[in-house]
């Protein structure tokens, strides 16, 4: 192979009371698809940080088509060749397309002349984008196309891809991947993380693999099964989730014409959602981001009131009541957003399992708070799912998303609710901490929960729902058990094809 693109020796990174990164070096080669792997929090985050200028390295060098390489910031990174789509898009939703994309240049041509460049590369890569549409009103995949051809617009050597296909349907992965594939063929090199071991078999041409800060490993892909790669991460072996055979009980929440208005100029309204779930049953509902899955959690969580519909909670009639009674119920929920709705940032994780638990668990007594049991109930959490912590004591903000992730589904779980609903249970979580969690889920289930699961991660739902069904533009589809349909199938059901749209059938 020619000389490597970029070169990375003996990078190394640490905080207070953490190696982030320890003596990193690989290389990433011209035109070659490389993946950064590692459980959560084993430093692939900073890594990338140091090299699109975000942190700066405590020790060790990088170099860029041969040269020394040390961006002070961002700007530098890009005036070099690297550019970044990150995870959360950093989009203004009341702007059109090409203001956002004007926002992320240095110097942004004229507005018509930005248009038709912006037309250009979006079709040349197969990423076809209106410059003039308002970004709110796209998808989550048009909003990744926006950023990705912001990106491709500074004409980059080097692209690194930050779980990218995390909103996306079945179909429009593989748009982006033909796009990656192009980009690849042009010479350009690509730096792609993902928690997706198969998206990285097919895509990835080699693959580097971080534990706890340090490289343990570099393999080929395509040659390495999933379950090999998912092991080297984690350093040990682990069992894929296993459902118990167990028959649907009583019914638990049944849902009936369920609408509710858009919170916000760009939200998403809901229009008569109807379902049933027994106690026993997992009813996953799969659909593309922004189309109604918060507004969804939040109607049946009791945050939001719904003025047309009804929520039936063990045959009682909930629908006018909030979260707390709700809760007192047996109806518990975990929201997508971790850090902010579902965990207090400055809170401790003490205190952020008193929030959600002080009357379950009884941690509050005549008024006061039991320091001594909710201490105790932050620690089984903890242990029970292995979450990456110096103690109970550390606020919510200094956990890896991952492990918060870890922490916030383990506290509803040990709280036995009889009802739980979960959006995003193991986004951004790695193979063998998503496999644990999936697993507490199909337990609780077994013992007689009923459990909804929202999730963009459609492997995920067809591994541990009975029946699926789709939200698309806030509508529901009717649910389906998982063993009648495909991966396509559900596609087309989530990208809201009509024939899918049959009447309502009862689970």
């Amino acid at each position: 192979m020619d000389e490597p693109l970029l070169s990375l020796r003996g990078l190394t990174k640490a905080y207070p009371g953490v190696v982030a990164n320890s003596d990193v070096s690989f290389d990433i080669g011209q035109g070659e698809i490389h993946a950064l792997l590692g459980e959560n929090g084993a430093g692939k985050s900073t890594l990338v940080k140091m090299i699109y200028g975000l942190v700066r390295p405590d020790a060790g060098t990088m170099s860029l088509n041969g040269g020394a390489f040390a961006p002070g910031e961002p700007s530098e990174a890009r005036r070099a060749g690297v550019a970044m789509v990150f995870q959360h898009f950093s989009l203004f939703d009341a702007l059109s397309v090409a203001e956002n994309v004007a926002l992320g240049m240095e110097t942004p041509p004229k507005s018509r002349e930005l248009a038709q460049r912006i037309r250009d590369v979006s079709e040349e890569y197969g990423l076809p984008l209106d410059p003039f549409r308002t970004v709110g009103t796209l998808s989550a995949g048009e909003r990744q196309r926006v950023e990705i051809v912001r990106c491709l617009l500074q004409e980059p050597r080097l692209l690194i891809m930050d779980e990218p296909t995390s909103v996306l349907t079945p179909q429009e992965v593989e748009i982006l991947f033909s796009t990656l594939r192009q980009l690849k063929a042009e010479g350009r090199s690509i730096l792609y993380i993902s928690h997706k071991l198969g998206e990285i078999r097919s895509l990835c041409d080699t693959a580097t693999i971080l534990r706890r800060g340090e490289v343990v490993a570099t393999c080929t892909p395509s040659e390495t099964s999933s379950r090999e790669l998912a092991e080297m991460m984690v350093g040990a072996s682990f069992a894929a989730p296993e459902a118990r055979a167990h028959a649907p009980g009583e019914m638990a929440l049944e849902v009936t014409g369920l609408s509710l208005p858009a919170p916000g100029a760009f939200g998403t309204p809901l229009r008569e959602v109807s379902f049933e779930l027994r106690r026993g049953e997992v009813l996953g509902i799969g659909g593309v981001a922004g189309n109604g899955q918060d507004e969804l959690l939040a109607a049946l969580s009791g945050e939001r009131l719904s003025p047309r519909g009804t929520v039936a909670l063990k045959g009682a009639d909930v629908s006018r009541d909030g979260p707390i009674a709700r809760r007192e119920g047996g109806l518990l929920s975990a929201p997508e957003e971790r850090l902010g709705h579902a965990a207090a940032p400055n809170m401790s994780l003490v205190e952020n399992g008193v929030l959600t638990a002080s009357r379950r668990e009884g941690l509050v007594s005549n008024g006061f708070l039991d320091w001594s049991r909710a201490r105790d109930f932050a620690g089984r959490v903890i242990e029970r799912f292995d979450v990456r912590t110096p103690g109970s004591h550390v606020p919510a903000r200094a956990l890896s998303g991952g492990n918060l992730q870890k922490f916030v589904i383990g506290r509803e779980i040990l709280q036995r609710p009889e009802v739980l609903v979960v959006n995003q249970p193991t986004w951004g979580v790695d193979a063998a901490a998503a496999a644990a969690i999936r697993q507490a889920l199909l337990d609780l289930a077994a013992d007689g929960a009923a459990i909804l699961v929202i999730s963009q991660d459609l492997d995920e739902l067809m591994e541990i729902s009975d029946r699926f069904a789709a939200l698309n533009e806030g509508r529901l589809s009717p649910a389906r058990p998982v063993a009648e349909l495909s991966l396509e199938k559900i596609g087309l059901m989530m990208g809201g094809a009509h024939d899918m749209e049959v009447a309502h059938v009862h689970g």
